[in-house]
């Protein structure tokens, strides 16, 4: 039997979810919880094969509960309706064995979950395709200035800190709201971590 938590903070979908489940003669639904915090306390207790959870959440993010489960045995699927590359990347990191759409057919939910049992990832096939085309488009010396403007540095101070001119560096900051296709810096910071290439 596969034993399962699921966090998610829609009551209507915890529930839902937690019936779709308890419908497949192999699986059993043992804990369910509506925030974060809650999911770390029930897969310490009940010791889950899987737990499924939701990315946004109170308390506690399920990215961030996914990163306090990495050195769990209990393997952790992200069911959101967030396809956004930053968010998968960060899921990656945190080794979870599966990152699913919300708007994929429910039966992929019970295939995927006993594909992860048996040790294999899934990955929803639109995210690994963003993954793809979605290279950071910024040289290691923009990235840099980048890294100082997010850091709350003057061009004054960007420029002494990489013995540059204050006019090459704001060339240089132009040039990374051009290739972000934004129009300021905090725009460009912003871009920059939702795709998740801050290093």
């Amino acid at each position: 039997m596969i034993r399962i938590v699921i966090a998610e903070d829609q009551r209507m979908l915890l529930g839902a979810l937690g019936s779709l489940l308890d419908f497949e003669e192999d699986m059993e639904v043992v804990g369910k919880a509506r925030n974060g915090e809650e999911v770390l306390d029930l897969v310490r207790q009940q010791k889950p094969d899987i737990c499924i959870m939701d990315i946004e959440m109170p308390q506690k993010t399920g990215l961030e509960a996914a990163e306090e489960l990495k050195e769990d045995p209990c393997k952790v699927i992200v069911l959101t309706t967030f396809a956004r590359t930053g968010y998968f990347e960060r899921a990656r990191k945190a080794n979870v064995n599966g990152y699913l759409l919300k708007d994929s057919p429910s039966e992929d939910l019970a295939s995927s979950i006993r594909t992860i049992m048996d040790g294999r990832r899934v990955y929803a096939p639109e995210l690994v395709d963003m993954a793809y085309d979605n290279e950071n488009p910024l040289t290691e010396r923009e990235e840099q200035v980048l890294k100082l403007i997010a850091e709350g540095k003057t061009t004054k101070e960007i420029a002494n800190e990489l013995y540059l001119t204050n006019g090459t560096v704001r060339n240089y900051v132009s040039i990374i709201l051009d290739k972000l296709e934004v129009s300021n810096r905090i725009e460009a910071i912003s871009r920059f971590k939702e795709q998740g290439w801050f290093k």
